[in-house]
């Protein structure tokens, strides 16, 4: 009688280790935006992640998101910090101006400017962590390039918005989805990012990616 013995290759074994993976990326991840300061290094290194290991095979999770976490930790909390400071300008106009609102003076209507200014704000940060994730470039560049790929691929945009929202409903919910969400949703714009970003690619780069991803695929 032959032994009987586990086939760690089977799609069943394969799934359950990428579940296993994003449950530890995401709470890594979360564990990492607790400071609140570091959610710039954290959001980058998750999408390198993601992208490297989740996606392209490479590579080990902890290795790669503290590789990614350390390189860009200056960059990407700098950048972070004048997000943070400007939407919390705009977010205390906001809740003034809605209280003068809701006190009856027709100026403090002008709270929804300050919400629409907030969502475009959000829409930009969208695009810049995995813009110093995968791209090297000045804060400057990095926050041109992420505003105009906000614009440009608009419908891409509030796509991305729109599954952030979702998501975060299925969390209030069900919060054990938690444990999930973060790398689910790094997942999701992943493959949106990724598209767009082979549009500002040059042709040889492109064929690198394309090979890397068949490279990844035949695994």
């Amino acid at each position: 009688m032959s032994g009987f013995h586990w086939n760690f290759d089977n799609k069943f074994f394969t799934e359950l280790n990428k579940l296993i993976d994003m449950f530890l990326l995401s709470l890594i991840f979360v564990v990492s935006c607790l400071p609140v300061f570091t959610i710039g290094a954290a959001s980058t290194a998750m999408y390198y992640t993601v992208n490297k290991v989740l996606k392209r095979k490479m590579g080990y999770l902890w290795r790669e998101y503290r590789t990614s976490f350390v390189a860009n930790f200056k960059q990407a909390t700098g950048i972070w910090l004048i997000f943070l400071g400007i939407g919390a300008i705009m977010g205390i106009d906001f809740f003034i101006l809605r209280g003068y609102a809701l006190e009856g003076y027709a100026w403090g209507k002008m709270y929804g400017i300050f919400f629409v200014l907030f969502v475009a704000e959000l829409a930009v940060w969208m695009y810049v962590y995995p813009n110093i994730a995968r791209f090297e470039n000045t804060n400057r560049q990095i926050i041109k390039n992420a505003a105009l790929m906000a614009v440009v691929h608009l419908p891409q945009t509030l796509l991305m918005m729109v599954a952030a929202v979702a998501l975060a409903l299925l969390v209030y919910v069900w919060p054990v989805t938690a444990l999930l969400v973060p790398a689910v949703y790094i997942g999701i714009k992943n493959l949106i990012m990724e598209k767009i970003f082979r549009n500002y690619m040059s042709p040889e780069d492109v064929r690198k990616e394309e090979a890397c991803d068949q490279s990844s695929d035949s695994q």
